[in-house]
């Protein structure tokens, strides 16, 4: 049921990412300091040789060269969608995560520690759920029956975004894309049960097709099982209803384009939009009037179409729709039915897992989202030294100092936008491990035997939050992540890279692993998060956060070229046999690897100091480079899920994110000898170089 009303614009570097033990006692970073080689007699490669398959070559398959033994022996764990380096990282923090919940249960030290053990018991107390069955949510559902018109149907939006519900539109708040010295509330289009409109529209794709027919019954079994007397008839008429809904939303490629999604719309001229919707109610209740006198509306064709469609829906079936999505928003939270039914169809049909996750680690995960910093600051405390910061900040310098110097060499930008370039660039604010105050979660009210309360307690407390924001100065010290996330991310409102400090820890840094490894590895995150910055979207972000075009005409021709070349490739790439990545949908996040490797790269050379890097495991400097940011892609995931992931993720699926990256990296030819010829080669004209 937890949602998070965060800016859609925050760029990560995955879902989930690996991490980075960064406390390296002698082990140099690049410009500044010693050179690696001193020491590198004393550590090791970092790299997993024993699972480089020799029957593959690296010219022809790197990343099944790298890991080739590993995917040929590996299966992925009957709870999960996908396994590998990021999978795994995030499974080997759980236990530590555990540890934190479960003694703070135990000893309940003060307010904060019995809030976090109290909410963690009443996830897992499984009796108590059973004996409360449907109730939970009961007076959620009685509520919207009683509706009697149409009129309503403002006040159900309004909880059902307060409540963590989806519905067919929602709001956000963030800075204002525009004018970064606000925050704005952001609206836009939501409400499918499903991924992607392409799960209800591509009715010539038999596995869509048999995953929409599978989803029908779902809904049916659930409304069934909250006591809907004719489940059969209104599960129908709710997928007719969000196939509809999916015909008028904007796609996944078209949401990446900020400038279209900024409208900027004055209170009083939303009924243009909407004339048959009761927008005074709507601001009401959501508590947004009085604070702004515009939104930002992100897909106004959207709302205009949803108006006509409100008004053609019989009100019997938008009283269904929104009781199917209160029983989905809350089935984890109750008893073992839904759960199971909740599992069979998102975890099962729609993913491919076969094993739902044991209790306690889904007790973690609830826990976390309602309390994430109250546990973070613990987790920082045992497993985050000082050191480990210290050094990440060095490495980030070296690297923002490798893309200052690269800009000016670049040969596509010009004099003029060179200069814009390192004026953003010289106001990035870097952002390390944990925040430099922890969130007050005073006024949250958690009991130990009232565990969907506690759920919606914590969305109405975070959503509180959120509004609040409006008409206050920017809180530039807030975090979009706890320090427990495996992940990273750049936010071109903030012009922010963010580091939590679960990343921060091997396989990305290896404080017993030469400089080369760790400079591909974590170097590759912090320059695919700097790149951001550069990206097709981000660089339509100034340094000071405002959507503002600071490129000529002969930079955005220049740049259209790359990117264009880069969308072909990746499109090339087929997953699983009648799925190909989306190259427009995919083409920040491959801009940032591409981008981020040449940057890493660079900072790697300048950290030798003209000296030769050694050998080690018989593997050249150069070669462990491109290794280590190879081998935390190593992945593997269900058919299932590389489809959702195809067709809702920004990112390309890991294998292509190291073949697709090397195949345009000219240290990557050189390092292993990469021929005409060879699958890995792109002629010197083919290959993308933006960096």
């Amino acid at each position: 049921m937890k949602r998070h009303l965060l800016s859609a614009l925050t760029l990560s570097l995955l879902a989930g990412v690996s991490s980075l033990a960064v406390a390296a006692e002698g082990a140099t970073s690049a410009v500044a300091g010693k050179a690696a080689v001193s020491a590198a007699k004393n550590l090791g490669s970092g790299i997993d040789t024993q699972f480089i398959d020799p029957a593959v070559r690296s010219q022809d398959d790197f990343f099944v060269h790298l890991n080739g033994k590993w995917l040929s022996t590996t299966e992925i764990p009957a709870d999960k969608s996908s396994w590998g380096t990021f999978a795994k990282l995030r499974d080997d923090i759980q236990p530590q995560l555990r540890a934190i919940i479960e003694e703070a249960a135990a000893k309940a030290n003060g307010a904060d520690a019995k809030r976090i053990g109290d909410f963690y018991a009443s996830f897992m107390d499984e009796a108590r759920l059973e004996q409360l069955g449907i109730a939970p949510v009961k007076a959620d559902l009685d509520r919207i029956a009683a509706i009697k018109d149409k009129k309503e149907l403002p006040l159900l939006l309004a909880a059902a975004v307060r409540n963590g519900v989806h519905s067919p539109f929602a709001f956000g708040i963030h800075q204002d894309n525009k004018d970064s010295t606000k925050y704005v509330a952001d609206i836009f289009q939501d409400g499918l049960g499903m991924p992607d409109r392409d799960y209800y529209l591509k009715a010539d794709d038999a596995k869509l097709a048999d995953t929409l027919a599978k989803y029908g019954k779902h809904v049916e079994e659930m409304l069934a099982l909250a006591g809907d007397a004719k489940a059969a008839a209104n599960a129908k008429a709710i997928v007719a209803f969000e196939t509809e809904l999916a015909k008028i939303q904007w796609t996944k490629v078209e949401l990446r384009d900020p400038v279209k999604a900024y409208n900027k719309v004055a209170l009083n001229k939303l009924p243009e939009l909407m004339a048959n919707f009761d927008w005074n109610s709507y601001l009401q209740a959501t508590g947004i009037a009085g604070k702004v006198d515009y939104v930002i509306v992100s897909q106004p064709t959207y709302l205009k179409a949803l108006d006509g469609l409100f008004a053609a829906t019989p009100l019997e079936t938008l009283k269904s729709y929104f009781q199917w999505q209160t029983v989905r928003a809350a089935a984890p939270y109750l008893s073992k039915s839904f759960v199971d039914a909740n599992f069979a169809f998102y975890g099962t049909a729609l993913s491919g897992v076969t094993e739902n996750r044991p209790r306690w680690k889904r007790g973690v995960e609830v826990t976390e989202g309602a309390l994430g910093e109250s546990i973070g600051k613990i987790y920082v405390e045992q497993h985050f030294p000082a050191a480990n910061k210290a050094r990440m900040e060095e490495l980030v310098k070296n690297l923002l100092l490798a893309y200052k110097q690269s800009i000016n060499k670049l040969d596509w930008m010009t004099p003029a936008t060179k200069k814009e370039a390192q004026a953003k660039l010289a106001k990035f604010t870097t952002k390390i491990g944990y925040p430099n105050k922890w969130r007050d979660y005073a006024a949250l009210n958690v009991q130990r035997d009232d565990l969907l309360g506690n759920v919606k307690r914590s969305n109405e407390f975070d959503y509180n939050k959120e509004l609040n924001k409006l008409g206050k100065p920017i809180d530039r010290d807030e975090w979009g992540m706890t320090p427990q996330t495996v992940n990273a991310y750049y936010n071109p409102e903030m012009n922010e890279i963010v580091f939590p400090a679960a990343i921060l820890q091997p396989p990305f840094f290896d404080a017993n692993a030469d400089d080369a490894m760790n400079y591909g590895a974590i170097g590759g995150v912090i320059g695919h998060e700097i790149s951001h910055g550069f990206d097709d979207q981000g660089a339509q972000y100034d340094g000071d956060g405002n959507l503002r075009d600071w490129w000529s005409a002969a930079d955005h021709k220049n740049f259209k070229k790359k990117t264009s070349e880069l969308v072909k490739q990746y499109s090339a790439f087929t997953p699983l046999p009648g799925y190909n990545v989306n190259g427009e949908l995919t083409l920040g996040e491959n801009i940032a690897d591409n981008s981020g490797v040449a940057i890493a790269y660079k900072a790697y050379k300048l950290s030798l100091k003209g000296k030769k890097a050694p050998v080690i495991d018989g593997l050249t400097g150069d070669q462990r480079f491109f290794m280590g940011f190879a081998q935390v892609w190593r992945s593997k995931m269900r058919e299932q899920a590389q489809i959702v992931q195809i067709k809702t993720d920004p990112h390309s699926p890991g294998k292509y994110r190291a073949n697709g990256t090397m195949r345009n990296q000219p240290g990557f030819y050189d390092a292993f000898g990469v021929k005409p010829g060879d699958k890995m080669y792109l002629a010197p004209k083919d290959r993308v170089i933006i960096w």
